[in-house]
């Protein structure tokens, strides 16, 4: 994947949806049947080549038999939170 292209998380997140689609026992044309596009889109989007959006994500995780949110949580939501700044109360 061109790392100029995306973030650390989200290449974490393409390659944990390639892991889930082979341990579904899925091939990229199986994927691509259900998402009713072509095996290259789904290639593309596996090598970071081709950005998803969330609408697009979702789709990806049904296609496989996977919940979106619990990929998301177990990607992203590992990662340590940013801490949130205090704010001083107006006067």
């Amino acid at each position: 994947m061109p790392a100029f292209t995306h973030r650390p998380e989200y290449r974490a997140l393409i390659g944990a949806l390639r892991e889930a689609r082979l341990k579904a026992g899925l091939t990229q044309i199986d994927v691509a049947e259900a998402l009713k596009t072509t095996q290259t889109f789904v290639s593309k989007v596996e090598r970071g080549e081709r950005r998803i959006d969330v609408i697009e994500f979702a789709d990806f995780c049904h296609a496989i038999g996977i919940d979106p949110g619990a990929l998301l949580h177990e990607v992203i939501g590992a990662r340590p939170r940013a801490r949130s700044r205090s704010r001083d109360p107006v006067s």
